[in-house]
């Protein structure tokens, strides 16, 4: 597929490009509920064991994990980024359809078809995400690239809460299984528009923002210092989170009692501080740095799984959630912006690459590492308080123990936030 790069891009390029990556986290944010928020619960309501549910959260990861070594070889068989995004983007959004096929199984079948379901669409993601990250790069002017990761964060942490509302009264309201699949095929529908919007992004000039070739870098970017850091960090940081991931809805469904309209108003408070700390993060990253920003941020999750832990009231879960919610994004949108002043544009590929797939080989290590701690024979709470212990150890670690390199600054100072896709 061809996409015109500007020769000279006019402010109205830079600003119709704004508008659809703007665009595209909103229909990509009101779609994503239905596998974020309910895929658990959906799992559970089928019987799936603590075991199963790890498998459902981490199988996706190790398989981006492994496609998106393909990133390169996939980026120069197209002219553009924007044309070797369409196709993996699109195959990635059938995360959302798949799962609608459920009830057509046999029983016994059902739970190991939703992992599937999940878990197939991955291998395009691993090539999109990428992709997509080094669209964002080349699709936007630096100067304005922070106000769009911030506007990216508000609107989608805005969409998900709407959409998770809307869902969880649906789910509430219609009979099992259809109100399962309905939701997803329109899931799967919003989806395709947060599609279309990307291909309409269009590559900027090079002198104004380099266009990312797939090429091998002269240096590796295990070589640099910078990066080693920022890969010890993104290991630490999101085993420690997502190694509760599959923990908390059993703790809240199957102990404490909630319903997917609880889950829904669990989601609001999570998402609301979210959308919250997220138009605050730029002062507070200017006023104690990125290192100590992600710090605090994972330190906050750690208290937030403490509450989990010790509380009996499912309502009092609900500060927790908002907690968690907003010191993750806190943590998330820093390390982002940690990672984007040590990552050379001409590099742009390589980096985006093995960013990834650290973080994808991370989200695959921490819920395989809680689900087998619950399953043997652990309470739900110790396992909760062994999460917690674990956040807060290295949210005190990342502001002063682990390596620092000397940083090549990228010409925005100020912290974006991750990409989403």
């Amino acid at each position: 597929m061809d996409t015109e790069i500007e020769a000279q891009p006019s402010a109205a390029v830079v600003q119709a490009n704004f508008r659809h990556f703007v665009g595209d986290i909103l229909w990509f944010g009101l779609a994503m509920p239905a596998t974020a928020r309910f895929l658990s619960v959906y799992a559970i309501r089928l019987g799936a064991e603590p075991m199963l549910l790890g498998w459902l959260a981490a199988l996706p990861a190790i398989l981006a994990l492994a496609s998106s070594s393909l990133a390169a070889w996939w980026r120069r068989r197209y002219p553009d980024t924007v044309g070797a995004q369409l196709w993996p983007g699109v195959f990635y959004r059938f995360v959302f359809l798949l799962p609608a096929l459920t009830p057509f199984f046999p029983a016994e079948w059902q739970p190991v078809w939703l992992v599937l379901a999940v878990s197939l669409p991955a291998l395009p993601q691993g090539i999109s995400s990428v992709m997509f990250l080094v669209l964002l790069r080349e699709g936007m002017d630096s100067v304005k690239l922070t106000a769009l990761m911030s506007r990216r964060s508000l609107i989608f942490n805005i969409a998900v809460a709407l959409s998770t509302l809307a869902f969880g009264f649906w789910l509430e309201e219609v009979a099992f299984p259809f109100n399962y699949q309905s939701m997803y095929v329109v899931a799967f529908a919003l989806s395709l528009v947060s599609a279309w919007h990307v291909q309409k992004v269009r590559i900027l000039t090079v002198e104004e923002q380099p266009v990312t070739t797939p090429d091998q870098p002269v240096v590796s970017p295990w070589r640099s210092p910078a990066f080693q850091g920022v890969a010890v960090i993104v290991v630490i940081m999101h085993v420690s989170f997502y190694m509760l991931i599959p923990i908390i809805p059993l703790r809240l469904v199957d102990e404490l009692g909630a319903t997917e309209g609880f889950m829904s108003i669990f989601a609001l408070a999570e998402l609301g501080a979210a959308a919250l700390v997220a138009a605050l993060t730029n002062r507070i990253v200017g006023r104690i740095g990125s290192r100590p920003a992600i710090g605090l941020g994972l330190a906050g999750t750690g208290l937030a799984a403490i509450v989990l832990a010790l509380t009996s009231n499912l309502y009092v879960t609900l500060p927790a959630a908002a907690i968690s919610g907003g010191m993750w994004t806190l943590a998330a949108i820093s390390l982002f912006n940690y990672f984007s002043e040590c990552t050379p544009r001409e590099s742009l590929t390589s980096y985006s690459t093995l960013y990834n797939q650290i973080v994808m080989l991370s989200v695959f290590v921490g819920p395989m590492l809680g689900s087998q701690l619950a399953s043997m024979s652990l309470e739900l709470t110790s396992v909760l308080m062994i999460g917690a212990v674990l956040r807060l150890i290295a949210g005190g670690l990342i502001p002063s123990n682990i390596r620092r390199g000397r940083m090549k600054r990228t010409a925005h100072p100020a912290p974006a936030a991750k990409g989403y896709e």
